[in-house]
């Protein structure tokens, strides 16, 4: 795969880009450091936390006593669940009273999108302590903008990624299950995702060509979930921390943050972003529509079907999606269908990054394809 996109792109004289959150802490109780380490990256005086409510109730007097000692005072701001443009901007007026020195974004991956974006609105570093296992947003340096009503509105890029990611994995083993399966769903598609850009030459969302780093990242992040993803699934329904949770955890988080950013995203999340113009779809989460952007990636690719039985396997084992009607879609609807391919295949649009150009007719096909198969597993 190397050898074939230096061929390809030689005469462009592209840059490798990879690129990476600060510094990442992960494991049980790992909320009770977060003084010491927010002390060790220079920083005192107020912090803006944007929390949604898992965190406030959780977390939020473990910040209240570990934040001052270390010479931090803990402003604790309700995030309202959407990343939205008027959310974003409520919550920069708060931060340009409170003369904070960082922004700590605390909750699920729309709530770290947010705290990102406030963070960079009034220039200062983001800190990300996520409560579940849902998604990679916590590692990278974009935002996904989302309509009041739940549709992708679209992206926000920024220049730094997060100086401080902390995962407090007991946090996430009592957090519901369906959350930490969709980080699979999101995770699960990073390598097939990046073997696509890697083939195809294409750029990833750090602005460069894929490195080898981030496309290795992204296909150890699969190893792991193919490895590790049921028995993780079971230690949240026992609520308790295990070495597989563990491995998982950082698999959702890390890996598949490094490898989406530094080793490319294609249809898989083109896909997602066409399921979410379909009201229904607002019902269900990040990973769970990705689950079916990537089903529907690895059939329009016709990659082999040992493989594609594999994931279509692994997805009806940890509870993933693997029909339209599961994601909110009427599969017999030509019209939704219709939509979701065109918002699939708008320009910039990451479905771009196949190696063949991909048609509005090629992927409804796919959609449905892909649906018939996951009916049969059903």
């Amino acid at each position: 795969m190397a050898h074939t996109c230096s061929v390809v792109c030689h005469h462009q004289r592209p840059l490798t880009v990879f690129a990476s959150p600060g510094r990442y802490v992960q494991g049980p109780g790992a909320t009770q450091e977060l003084g010491r380490e927010l002390k060790r990256l220079g920083l005192a005086g107020p912090v803006l936390f944007v929390a949604g409510g898992t965190a406030r109730r959780d977390l939020e007097p473990i910040w209240r006593e570990v934040l001052p000692p270390q010479g931090l005072e803990p402003q604790v701001v309700r995030f309202n669940g959407e990343c939205t443009v008027a959310e974003i901007n409520r919550l920069v007026a708060l931060g340009r009273s409170s003369a904070a020195c960082a922004v700590v974004g605390a909750g699920g991956g729309k709530a770290s999108d947010t705290a990102r974006a406030v963070a960079d609105e009034l220039g200062l570093p983001a800190i990300l302590t996520p409560t579940l296992a849902s998604t990679d947003a916590p590692c990278s340096a974009l935002s996904v903008i989302y309509s009041a009503g739940g549709s992708v509105e679209g992206f926000r890029f920024y220049n730094r990624h997060p100086l401080l990611v902390l995962m407090d994995t007991a946090v996430v083993a009592r957090g519901p299950k369906r959350q930490l399966v969709g980080g699979l769903g999101d995770a699960l598609a990073t390598w097939f995702e990046a073997r696509t850009v890697r083939e195809s030459c294409s750029h990833t969302v750090v602005g460069g060509l894929p490195s080898t780093t981030g496309t290795a990242l992204a296909r150890l992040c699969c190893e792991i979930l193919l490895a590790d993803g049921p028995a993780a699934c079971a230690a949240v329904e026992a609520g308790a921390t295990t070495p597989a949770l563990e491995r998982v955890v950082e698999a959702n988080t890390l890996l598949s943050g490094l490898g989406f950013e530094s080793g490319g995203l294609a249809v898989a999340h083109a896909v997602h972003n066409g399921i979410t113009e379909i009201p229904a779809s607002h019902a269900c989460i990040h990973g769970e529509k990705v689950a079916f952007g990537l089903l529907t990636q690895l059939v329009l690719e016709g990659r082999p079907q040992g493989e594609i039985e594999e994931i279509y396997s692994f997805q009806r084992a940890v509870g993933l999606p693997v029909t339209l009607a599961a994601v909110g879609v009427d599969a017999d609807n030509d019209a939704q269908l219709l939509t979701i391919a065109e918002r699939s295949l708008i320009p910039g649009e990451s479905s771009h990054n196949e190696p063949f150009e991909v048609s509005t007719d090629a992927l409804i096909s796919a959609l449905k394809a892909a649906d018939q198969l996951g009916r049969r597993w059903k």
